[in-house]
């Protein structure tokens, strides 16, 4: 809601970067956001932020996202298929998503939601935002090259939106006030131990690390966690551990100068907006009561 002339759309957004299984830490710096009362008016997500963002702005609380994926196997969201385009199918995930999300359009979400995804013909970043494609945006966002097939829609192949836009800050920059930015990719070792998974996930955490920079300086909270460099992409067992990092990241980083005062800014603008909010309904109830 704009208020008082400001040429902003939304005041606070989060922006969610992708990293696999490390997404999980999203989940930890939610929580801290959260303790801090503070709630956005628009979020943005690439492939596993794209994921936890869903949910989020889906109103589900970032203990509830984790329950879902709780004593789940990567398989599960999986299945093999003939190698073409990929190696695997994204059915569970897409069926996953499709049963647990509220929501079944951006519309329907409670917080307006970008999905970053990469339009594999063109070689450029898309993002949705709106329609009933909200399940096939959120696969596409995820699905990384070679290791899935492409997601069609509209008859338009795309990938992970982390091979050209793994930290969406400005996808929504010039539309906030205050943007926090939460990366969970930085950047990994090589494995003591080559193998096709390990050359996949190394490959791509290079890419992907190499479009963030920009986009880390966009950020007027910057969230980095860290200690995760171990913990591979497709690892769905360390959700505590991983949950447990980002909480610490985001508590470390809230309790800087600079992060206390946008706290405090928003908590005066959203006592702003709900007075603005209430005059208003007062004013239209007493429109129709004449």
């Amino acid at each position: 809601m704009a208020i008082f002339g400001t040429s902003y759309d939304y005041f606070l957004g989060y922006a969610l970067s992708g990293g696999g299984a490390r997404g999980f830490a999203h989940l930890g710096t939610l929580k801290v956001l959260e303790q801090y009362g503070l709630k956005p008016n628009v979020i943005a997500g690439t492939s596993a932020g794209a994921l936890a963002g869903v949910f989020y702005a889906d109103g589900y609380h970032p203990d509830e996202i984790v329950e879902l994926f709780r004593k789940r196997e990567f398989r599960e969201f999986v299945s093999f298929t003939i190698p073409r385009t990929g190696f695997l199918k994204s059915t569970g995930l897409h069926q996953f998503l499709k049963k647990n999300l509220r929501a079944k359009s951006f519309e329907k979400l409670q917080l307006p939601f970008y999905a970053v995804a990469t339009d594999w013909e063109r070689a450029r970043t898309v993002t949705f935002s709106e329609g009933d494609s909200l399940v096939d945006a959120v696969v596409a966002s995820c699905s990384v090259p070679i290791v899935f097939n492409p997601q069609m829609i509209n008859n338009v192949p795309y990938v992970d939106g982390g091979i050209l836009k793994n930290f969406p800050v400005t996808v929504i920059r010039k539309r906030c006030r205050y943007v926090v930015g939460v990366n969970v990719s930085l950047m990994i070792p090589p494995a003591e131990k080559e193998s096709i998974r390990t050359m996949v996930e190394r490959t791509f955490n290079l890419m992907s690390n190499a479009n963030t920079l920009i986009d880390k300086s966009s950020c007027d909270i910057l969230i980095e966690t860290t200690g995760l460099e171990k913990v591979s992409m497709f690892d769905l067992h360390s959700q505590n551990q991983i949950m447990e990092s980002g909480y610490h990241a985001a508590a470390e980083a809230m309790s800087q100068k600079r992060s206390l005062e946008i706290v405090r800014r928003c908590h005066r603008h959203a006592l702003l907006e709900e007075k603005v909010k209430s005059r208003l309904q007062q004013i239209t109830i007493g429109m129709n009561n004449k």
